[in-house]
């Protein structure tokens, strides 16, 4: 059960940005078919970055017990494409929340 304690933490993070998404609507709960657009290209980006270093021989799996030893691919644990959804997705949360903050700051002054 140890071997899903990585996943286990994405799935969680991903949860918990979900419901920070969905108080303030932010990404997914302001404009659904945008974020999964961006979401899904900034995902595609990065997994061909990943490949590409695999490819070269610059990325490799590293051996963990926390994680489930699924592969997608050669060296890439099924893990890494939570990893970096949950990453553009909260890059996305961080982009819109700091603008709305910004926006209100100047609105009051």
């Amino acid at each position: 059960m140890i071997g899903f304690a990585y996943l286990g933490a994405l799935v969680l993070s991903l949860g918990a940005m979900c419901a920070i998404d969905a108080r303030f609507r932010l990404v997914f709960w302001h404009a659904p078919w945008r974020a999964a657009a961006v979401i899904g290209i900034g995902v595609a980006a990065f997994l061909v970055w990943d490949l590409g270093g695999i490819a070269l021989g610059v990325f490799f799996r590293g051996e963990t017990e926390f994680m489930t030893g699924i592969l997608l691919a050669p060296e890439l644990p099924v893990e890494e494409v939570l990893f970096l959804t949950f990453l553009c997705y909260l890059t996305l949360v961080l982009v819109r929340g700091t603008s709305r903050f910004l926006d209100r700051e100047r609105s009051a002054a």
